[in-house]
């Protein structure tokens, strides 16, 4: 190689190189800006990171929760030395040093008696610092209940800005244990709507399964104990008490049942036909609320029609959806009435076809409400639809 052709060459790799390592500091620095962000967005990410930790502690309220955890999340919040929280009985966590505990009773109290925030100077009985108390007060309340518990900061010493910010988290605890208290709300509703169903079920169906099962004891004992049999099942899983939620399968293997006891009232009155992808039957729903719609079928269907008629259920996956057709040929009934009792009007006929379609808009929203299709004897066709894929729902209490 000739010496230019040697030089040429050198410089163009010393160009080459120095390319290569100009990019590599620009994509480290890219990179690392990226990383690191301004002072304000740390700030804003740790602000909105604590806060959503302690709100998660706070979700179940401060004695069902987890208000030690809370408490250091506040304290690290609003950069305080101490932080406790309190309820109408006491201190329920601290967060700080123990000396601490009878400095933010004592504080925590007067506070909650005044509804008003209160503040304590350094001396020895608080390990010199001073303190800050701020009223835990739910919004929208008056009187003695309105107000929740208190927080309690310390710091060495305690500016107006940590008196603003005590004040103001104050209140956002209290907002998170009004949510808590919706959440139990909502939970003691549930429950409360699926106890109407089972009411529902309890004198009617029973006393007709019972009368079934004793008209075959002396001339088909065989018969008799299949039924009693399945009216173990169904009683069995009707009055479970674990979970809100079950399977597909398991509710129609309880309508099985039902269905089965219902057959020995019915006789040749009653048939059913089942249509039901496998793909399906693991799809979660809430619990017993596919029984009181094939019960409003037989019931208010075909129980009146002196012919009798015919049940079809139907289970197919549309799209992210599994969609159930419950469809009877039986006497039907007025479009207006059946609105009527939807919307939560007075009325003794269609309680299980109210209750289940409350619970199914309050879990999934008013898009997965009950479609009803009816008209006074033309039969009725109720139509249920629920997301296939649920993993923020449990199923507990297997049936078999």
């Amino acid at each position: 190689m000739s010496p230019s052709a040697l030089i040429a060459f050198l410089g163009g790799a010393l160009l080459g190189a120095l390319g290569v390592v100009l990019l590599a500091a620009g994509w480290r620095a890219i990179r690392g800006g990226r990383a690191l962000a301004t002072p304000a967005e740390r700030a804003t990410y740790e602000t909105l990171h604590l806060a959503s930790r302690a709100a998660g502690h706070l979700r179940g309220g401060l004695a069902a929760g987890d208000p030690t955890r809370a408490a250091k999340a506040l304290r690290q919040l609003l950069d305080a030395d101490a932080l406790a929280l309190a309820d109408p009985h006491g201190v329920v966590a601290l967060d700080g040093p123990a000396p601490l505990q009878a400095a933010a009773e004592r504080l925590a109290r007067a506070a909650a008696d005044a509804g008003a925030t209160q503040l304590l100077t350094a001396d020895a009985s608080i390990d010199r610092r001073d303190a800050v108390a701020a009223p835990i007060r739910l919004p929208g309340r008056e009187g003695p209940g309105s107000v929740a518990g208190s927080l309690v900061a310390f710091a060495s010493p305690v500016r107006p800005p940590l008196v603003r910010a005590a004040e103001e988290a104050a209140s956002w605890v209290a907002a998170q244990l009004e949510l808590a208290e919706l959440d139990a709300s909502r939970a003691a509703l549930a429950e409360a709507e699926v106890r109407a169903l089972r009411a529902q079920i309890s004198p009617h169906f029973i006393y007709n399964a019972l009368t079934a099962i004793a008209s075959t004891i002396t001339t088909e004992p065989a018969r008799a104990r299949e039924l009693v049999l399945e009216f173990a099942d169904f009683t069995r899983y009707s009055f479970r008490r674990a979970g809100d939620f079950t399977t597909l399968a398991d509710e129609l293997q309880s309508i099985d049942s039902y269905l089965q006891l219902e057959r020995a009232r019915f006789g040749e009155r009653l048939a059913v036909q089942l249509r039901i992808a496998p793909e399906v039957l693991p799809t979660v729903i809430p619990f017993l609320s596919l029984q009181p719609l094939v019960e409003n079928a037989v019931r208010h269907g075909l129980e009146p029609q002196e012919g009798g008629g015919t049940i079809t259920i139907t289970a197919d996956a549309e799209g992210a959806f599994t969609v159930v057709r419950i469809d009877d040929d039986g006497v039907g009934t007025d479009p207006e009435s059946l609105r009527a009792a939807l919307a939560g009007r007075p009325t003794v006929d269609h309680v299980g076809l109210r209750n289940v379609d409350a619970r199914l808009r309050q879990v999934y929203g008013d898009d997965c409400g009950l479609v009803v299709e009816t008209q006074v004897g033309a039969g009725t066709l109720i139509v249920m639809r629920v997301p296939r894929s649920q993993p923020e729902n449990d199923v507990q209490g297997v049936r078999r």
